[in-house]
């Protein structure tokens, strides 16, 4: 009994600990879903909708790791003994920065496809009734996406060492990072909202 405890416990460890293999479970049941009680099984589902999910998803991702710098990397950086930052700045933020600058443009990219296929993208995008509101989270999300890709990766690179950069390049450009990483923590509240409560999206 133990033994086989044992065995099942390493199993679903391996499983566990792999993430492509977690990844490609949670899709595999995402398609059971829509199959089963989603709108394809009422033969509706359409590009729309498959859209519509993975806009949030890489929203998700995006905004989640936003949050994940301004709530908890950038202030608890300080607190961290200098011998011990490499930890964060060598690995754990180049790999965080990865998935971060590409949810924002894939985030983008969907959200634009999905009010193409919608019909209001214009509207929308021109700030028309009825799609203003989520007309300005959209203006919001590109204005926060051009940040991430213009601003905030190019001073990362300069900051974390991933580019030659002398130490002053280095200070400058992670100020810079800050500043325009909490202009999206700051657009980002109202986004979420008209991205919510627009009745148009």
């Amino acid at each position: 009994m133990h033994l086989g405890s044992s065995v099942g416990g390493n199993k679903m460890a391996k499983f566990f600990g792999n993430l492509n293999l977690v990844l490609l479970a949670g899709l595999l049941l995402a398609v059971v879903v829509i199959l089963t009680v989603g709108d394809l099984a009422a033969g509706t589902t359409g590009l729309n909708q498959i859209f519509r999910w993975l806009h949030l998803f890489f929203g998700i991702v995006w905004i989640g790791l936003l949050y994940y710098f301004n709530f908890v990397q950038i202030p608890t950086m300080p607190k961290i003994p200098a011998d011990l930052k490499p930890g964060i700045s060598k690995h754990i933020a180049p790999s965080a920065l990865f998935f971060f600058r590409w949810g924002a443009a894939f985030t983008v990219l969907t959200g634009l496809i999905v009010a193409y296929l919608s019909g209001y993208a214009h509207q929308a995008l021109a700030l028309q009734a009825p799609f203003r509101m989520i007309g300005v989270g959209m203006w919001m999300a590109l204005i926060m996406a051009f940040n991430v890709w213009v601003f905030i990766w190019p001073a990362q690179k300069k900051a974390l060492g991933l580019v030659p950069a002398d130490d002053a390049t280095k200070a400058a450009s992670a100020a810079k990072a800050m500043m325009f990483s909490r202009t999206n923590t700051l657009l980002s509240i109202g986004m979420l909202y008209c991205m919510v409560n627009a009745n148009g999206g």
